[in-house]
């Protein structure tokens, strides 16, 4: 009994948060995105210097400016991002996470996936909805110590994520799985 209600609860809290967001995003037309991703690209290079050289390097890029979570026990987060290979955009994407544990807050926060090989580009574009962690190698880029050792000669197959623009507070650790679905071209 008490899993059904966890279940139901986490479904109720993704239908809400799925209409919200879904009006939001209607709202964005996508040069309103493009300019969102341009701003947050040079947010990252300035704060991590090692992003301008795997931007170079990158066979694409995934940009999502801006990513909503909040929660309390049940959480979840939504954005929308753009595709860009050979310096233009391809295609729009939608990144929406649901979490469960113990956690509470509000947060916004952006992050940039580099593609650093055809394989990872392939996946993102032929993959109807694909999840973090399955496919490609991913590395999360934290802060203090891999941004720090990445260089050309370090750069492995795969994605790295870089977080930027993180505001506001959120707190706890859970489950927390995230889909990235392409919206458009």
């Amino acid at each position: 009994m008490k899993r059904q209600f966890v279940l139901a609860g986490i479904t109720a809290a993704c239908m809400a948060f799925g209409a919200v967001f879904d009006d939001r995003a209607a709202a964005a037309s996508a040069q309103e995105l493009n300019a969102a991703a341009d701003a947050a690209l040079a947010r990252l290079q300035q704060s991590e210097p090692v992003t301008a050289e795997m931007l170079r390097n990158a066979k694409g890029v995934l940009i999502f400016p801006e990513i909503i979570k909040a929660g309390l026990i049940i959480g979840a987060a939504g954005g929308e991002g753009v595709l860009r290979v050979g310096g233009k955009t391809e295609g729009y994407f939608r990144s929406t996470a649901v979490s469960y544990g113990f956690l509470a807050g509000v947060t916004t926060f952006g992050y940039v996936m580099f593609l650093m090989d055809d394989d990872s580009v392939d996946y993102v574009r032929d993959t109807a909805g694909w999840e973090v962690g399955v496919g490609p190698n991913i590395t999360i880029a934290d802060e203090g110590i891999i941004a720090r050792k990445l260089t050309t000669t370090t750069l492995q197959s795969g994605i790295y994520v870089f977080f930027v623009d993180q505001k506001g507070f959120f707190a706890g650790s859970g489950i927390e799985g995230t889909k990235i679905t392409r919206i458009s071209d």
